[in-house]
């Protein structure tokens, strides 16, 4: 049979899996992913917990434990979400040891209600760094504004960093300019800076869904021509900044150090549209030295029938800045669509937070009564984050 994950890795795309839960750990569900499916990272945010929890009664003796000390409900799901990704850190140990630290990485998101706080985002960086304790984590911190400052600053403690909520060209250039700067300073702060990584996550069928609901309503034939274009045309010119960025001086200054450079990662593959072949976002953004964080359903369906005809990225940044001088000239505002995506994307991951806590809490107080699995008491909060957060 056709091992098309093999060619993936092969075409230099790591194949990460953008979910995690206890069941899936202690099932050794993760693991077998790992050693069939060419898995190399894991990614996760707090839908993907909430679901979790409601789903499954492996839950129960740490919320007793936690309801028992009585354990305040913020620091309960720090501890809740630190378990799981360590365990699964330990699962994907032997990918990150035979990546020379690369890859095997699992990622775990501050907490999206401090997007706008820098000081706030690094403190809560560092102590989920030494919460974890494992050297294949990653620390999810969102590309807005306030969070750029805070990737420094991570970085320069030796935190390394999975920056997310990456919608558009000009943030994903300063966020790479955060990472150099990082770098900077942790290599002046006495770190081995092989030991520090960083992706850049950079969310894709999102696009589509914003531009293609304005180009319906715009209505023209030029319009609608251009649906289902834009998410892959701006991925690729964000490719296109990746590789000028990777190749100058700069970057050099650190590769000597030992630095491994911050990979694009393509977030929010999954086709919304069911117009959309569903691995359009893996077929069409394969290059060197990139990272697709997918969900199981995209991995299997990739498996079985996803093409990969090598680089498909490089090649193709004049039809994507055609794709882009189009949008313009049937007046889809490319910025104004940036803007909105990320500030409904920190509303987004804010509501499944804020749902996951309620979850949490209402769980805590049914293993004080003692009444049924507390997990069980979490399961509308689970229903309403999924509704508030979407699928990545």
């Amino acid at each position: 049979m056709t091992d098309r994950l093999g060619e993936l890795s092969a075409a230099g795309v790591a194949v990460w899996l953008d979910d995690l839960s206890r069941v899936r750990l202690s099932s050794g569900g993760l693991d077998q992913l790992r050693r069939e499916k060419h898995l190399v990272g894991v990614t996760s945010n707090p839908t993907i917990f909430a679901k979790a929890l409601s789903d499954a009664d492996e839950y129960d003796w740490q919320l007793r434990d936690l309801a028992t000390r009585g354990v305040h409900v913020e620091e309960a799901v720090r501890n809740l979400t630190a378990y799981d990704v360590r365990w699964a850190c330990d699962v994907m140990r032997p990918a990150h040891d035979a990546t020379a630290g690369v890859d095997g990485r699992v990622s775990l998101e501050v907490d999206p209600r401090l997007a706008y706080e820098t000081e706030k985002t690094v403190a809560e960086a560092k102590a989920l760094w030494w919460l974890v304790d494992r050297p294949n984590l990653f620390i999810k911190i969102p590309a807005t504004l306030a969070g750029l400052p805070a990737i420094t600053a991570a970085l320069a403690e030796g935190v390394s960093v999975n920056v997310t909520l990456i919608f558009g060209l000009d943030r994903y250039s300063q966020v790479m300019d955060a990472f150099l700067a990082g770098l900077e300073q942790a290599k002046a702060n006495g770190h081995d800076l092989s030991k520090i990584g960083s992706v850049a996550s950079f969310f894709v069928s999102r696009v589509d869904t914003e531009v293609d609901k304005r180009l319906e309503k715009i209505g023209s034939a030029e319009a609608k021509a251009l649906r289902g274009k834009a998410a892959v045309a701006n991925a690729r010119l964000a490719y296109e900044r990746y590789t000028e960025v990777f190749s100058s001086a700069r970057w050099q200054a650190l590769a000597d150090a030992g630095a491994h450079p911050q990979r694009p990662l393509w977030a929010s593959t999954s086709t919304k549209n069911p117009d959309y072949r569903d691995v359009i976002y893996v077929e069409e953004l394969i290059a060197p030295g990139t990272v697709n964080t997918m969900p199981e359903s995209v991995i299997d369906a990739f498996a079985d029938h996803g093409e990969v005809r090598g680089d498909t990225v490089t090649g193709a940044y004049d039809d994507a800045r055609r794709v882009f001088a189009g949008l313009e000239s049937v007046g889809v505002d490319m910025a104004d669509v940036i803007d909105t995506l990320e500030r409904e994307g920190v509303e987004k991951f804010e509501a499944s937070w804020n749902e996951l806590l309620d979850g949490v809490r209402k769980s805590l107080e049914a293993a004080v009564k003692g009444t049924g699995h507390p997990g069980a008491a979490a399961k509308g909060s689970a229903e309403a984050a999924r509704k508030a957060g979407g699928n990545a």
